[in-house]
């Protein structure tokens, strides 16, 4: 990409952050976002493909970061706790929950991911395999495949409670914080069922 391009990407992404705090996501269109960024109205689609796409992008971008550090660590290290991996996964979103742009960040993820939508993540820490990778690891005859599927209900739970568009500006109290990291814990390591 030219400078020009990443620099009109990152314009688009800016003012479509601005629009969604400020009119939430069903009030922001493709044709809105373009107009307020004063570019042309197929910028969006040259740029990111649908409204989706640039919403997956900003919040790669924006929530990216959190788990960026900590990703390499769980890559790594297969025989990590589930405890361990649960808490880099729920408490960068706990923190997030306490700011506004983060609540924000946090309805839209709920909402792709709970809509079911395919989602086309580019980027590695948005993907579930690493989380997969040490479950099979830490539950005996659990396949990586089932794992997935565990993980795919923990995030579905925690991302109800942490973004769910419906809750308005419900927060988690630390203890609801904990007792949902338990109870995920608990879930992702229970014993496999034999058949």
């Amino acid at each position: 990409m030219t400078r020009t391009e990443t620099s009109t990407r990152e314009h688009l992404l800016n003012v479509t952050e601005r629009l969604l705090l400020e009119s939430g996501y069903e009030a922001v269109s493709v044709r809105a976002v373009c107009a307020a960024a004063g570019v042309n109205p197929a910028a969006v689609h040259y740029h990111f493909g649908s409204k989706v796409d640039l919403v997956t992008a900003l919040l790669e971008t924006r929530l990216g970061p959190l788990w960026a550090d900590a990703l390499p660590e769980v890559t790594a290290d297969c025989a990590m706790s589930i405890d361990t991996a649960v808490r880099i996964v729920v408490d960068p979103i706990a923190t997030l929950a306490a700011d506004p742009a983060g609540r924000l960040y946090l309805h839209l993820l709920a909402r792709l991911l709970l809509a079911r939508n395919e989602v086309a993540w580019t980027k590695r820490w948005f993907t579930v395999t690493p989380w997969a990778r040490i479950l099979s690891a830490q539950v005996a005859g659990l396949s990586e495949r089932d794992a997935v599927h565990r993980w795919m209900l923990a995030f579905e739970l925690i991302f109800v409670q942490f973004g769910d568009p419906l809750a308005g500006d419900r927060r988690l109290t630390d203890e609801k914080v904990q007792n949902l990291r338990d109870f995920v814990a608990a879930g992702l390591s229970a014993p496999v069922a034999c058949s």
